[in-house]
């Protein structure tokens, strides 16, 4: 017979349990958290503390108005997210017959992609999956990437590089960026601009919690050494605006330069080679069972007819 030493600790840990640590690291709110585990919120917190107990450690900080999950919680919250997932797996095991493309699918994208990439999408994605809707969150990229990694959203829509062993990426296409100036501007009569030129200019850029404009630094690193001004738009829509009012120049991704959105106030010019630019894909863990969602997905994104793109294989 095998005796356990009086160090050993029995974890019995129940998919319940792992159902609502998630559901509390999602809502950041024991009651809301409660409301949609479909449980009372003493009963959450007993279960959650009891689990903290075996554990010997704190998943989640208790603040007066909200709950932060710890470093090390984080990891739990993204494992527990990992096993409920496979246990879901059986489902889909058992139910081969089972459409996947009949759910919703709930998407993030970043802000510079969505508004340019959304109306050709969606129609696309109709044709490949008639019957799965999306569900669409917009958000800069750190915000993004928790709300996949604790199975808030199922896909992400982001500029590589982008995760680590746990998650899949799938590359969609590449997109070069370009210069837009007022018509009154002296380069308009030119046919392209080489990227250290910008730091001459006052360049109008998304805050630094946008990738996008962290892109367009590393492309043209002598706009942070000359300290060009940046950081003045919250969307690259009211930066636009901004440039046609001659409050300076920026740089854009060309799907944002499509002829649905230009300004008849503005010239686009292209850069000089090497020609900046980023590459899209869609990102998502690696235990989310529903890989005919993101290949109808990507399919949707290459029948898209997006201005300025390669689309990847």
């Amino acid at each position: 017979m095998h005796h356990r030493t009086n160090c050993q600790i029995d974890i019995y840990m129940t998919l319940n349990e792992l159902r609502f640590i998630v559901a509390v690291a999602q809502e950041r709110n024991f009651r809301r958290a409660a409301e949609k585990a479909f449980i009372s919120q003493p009963a959450l917190s007993l279960a959650i503390q009891k689990l903290e107990a075996e554990l010997g450690l704190k998943i989640f900080e208790r603040g007066k108005s909200d709950v932060s999950v710890t470093p090390i919680g984080a990891s739990i919250v993204e494992q527990a997210q990992r096993v409920l997932e496979e246990a879901e797996r059986i489902r889909e095991i058992a139910a081969q017959g089972k459409n996947q493309l009949s759910t919703p699918l709930r998407i993030g994208i970043i802000h510079s992609v969505s508004p340019y990439l959304l109306p050709d999408l969606i129609p696309a994605l109709r044709k490949v999956a008639p019957q799965m809707a999306l569900e669409v969150e917009e958000n800069i990229t750190a915000n993004l990437e928790v709300s996949l990694r604790n199975g808030k959203l199922d896909v992400i829509i982001i500029a590589l590089p982008f995760g680590d062993t746990s998650i899949l990426t799938h590359p969609l296409y590449d997109e070069p960026f370009e210069v837009v100036v007022n018509n009154d501007h002296r380069w308009t009569a030119r046919r392209s601009i080489k990227a250290p030129e910008l730091a001459e200019e006052k360049v109008l850029l998304l805050d630094s919690g946008h990738c996008f404009s962290n892109q367009v630094a590393e492309a043209c690193p002598d706009l942070a050494r000359r300290g060009a001004n940046s950081q003045q738009g919250t969307s690259l829509e009211t930066i636009r605006n901004m440039v046609a009012s001659g409050m300076g120049i920026t740089v854009l991704p060309a799907s944002a330069n499509s002829a649905r959105y230009r300004s008849r106030l503005l010239t686009v010019i292209p850069f000089a080679k090497p020609i900046p630019s980023r590459r899209i894909a869609l990102a998502w863990r690696k235990s989310f069972a529903r890989t005919q969602a993101i290949e109808a997905l990507a399919e949707a994104v290459s029948l898209a007819k997006i201005t300025g793109i390669t689309h990847l294989e």
